[in-house]
Formats: structure tokens, sequence, C-alpha cells
């Protein structure tokens, strides 16, 4: 992958999620972190956000997510 800018990718709309998914993106915020880029995960429902923060995915140095408080980019 050669992103050059900051991926997001929209939450909104996910209403469930499972650990195989949240490798998929940990393995992609790994190659993007190698770019420089950062993985952001935008407005997640309240059950995938738990999901995200029990695996620790949001721990990751290229991963931010963005709850809607604040803009996802600034």
């Amino acid at each position: 992958m050669n992103a050059t800018r900051d991926v997001i990718v929209d939450l909104s709309e996910l209403t469930f999620a499972d650990p195989s998914l949240m490798i998929d993106l940990a393995c992609l915020a790994q190659r993007l972190r190698a770019n420089g880029v950062t993985l952001w995960l935008a407005h997640p429902q309240p059950n995938v956000r738990t999901l995200i923060e029990t695996v620790g995915l949001h721990r990751l140095p290229a991963v931010r997510v963005n709850d809607g408080a604040k803009p996802a980019l600034t």
C-alpha cells in the first residue's frame, strides 16, 4: 500500500465487528505507519468502540479513533 495521506475508515454504519476485523485493521495500520500515514477509525458504534478498546487497537502508534466529538483530521 502506497498511501501518502491519512486513511479514514468510516465505521458509523458498522453494527457488528469481531476480532478478525481488528487484526485486519491492525495489519493495515502497520503497513500505513511504514509510510508515515495514520489510520483514522471514524464514528464507531459503542459496541465496536468497546471492541477496539478491548483488543487495544486504539493504542497502536498509527491508529486514531474519532468518536465524533472532534474533527477526524486536525
